[in-house]
């Protein structure tokens, strides 16, 4: 879920049959990155809180380690530039809130990786899921951006029309 102000998002990310989770988001060259992330709950079959010990390398992102077994680890990270993406080993289902302040509707601002369902729903907020997918990355923008756009395009085509006109009224001069 992204925060209505866009700066952040809280994600939930159910585990199975594992001892430990890296909180990394991928790089330009396929290396990971860490991830600032905070606020983080690790829930399990056997316990509503769970305990887990932080291992905090230099230079590499930090991970949990805890009890072998199914679990769900939720957590806070920020966002820049109103860009959200994750890579996964193994196929996940993604389901991503976007508030009712951000929109995905417009191809030339939002960008949304290839198998997405977009539903709008009554309140302005937006769902977008991937099914078993590998990696998923979802962009999108606020109201000031898509009128920054229209103001360009209209820049545009006032300047294409005073490009031509020269043009078009010197072809009726020579007819």
């Amino acid at each position: 879920m992204i925060f209505p102000n866009g700066t952040a998002y809280q994600a939930a990310i159910e585990i199975t049959d594992t001892a430990s989770y890296q909180f990394a988001s991928l790089g330009l060259m396929g290396e990971n990155v860490p991830l600032n992330a905070g606020n983080v709950n690790l829930s399990g079959e056997n316990c509503s809180v769970c305990t887990y010990t932080w291992n905090r390398p230099w230079g590499s992102p930090a991970s949990i380690a805890f009890e072998q077994g199914n679990y769900t680890v939720a957590y806070i990270a920020p966002l820049n530039d109103n860009d959200l993406h994750a890579s996964f080993e193994v196929p996940y289902n993604v389901n991503v809130t976007i508030p009712q302040e951000f929109d995905v509707r417009n191809p030339l601002l939002a960008g949304i990786s290839m198998g997405a369902n977009v539903t709008r729903h009554p309140d302005n907020s937006t769902s977008v899921q991937w099914n078993k997918t590998l990696s998923f990355d979802l962009r999108f923008y606020d109201q000031s951006h898509e009128e920054l756009l229209y103001f360009f395009l209209q820049v545009l085509v006032i300047i294409a029309i005073v490009m031509l006109l020269p043009f078009l009224i010197s072809r009726k001069g020579n007819e």
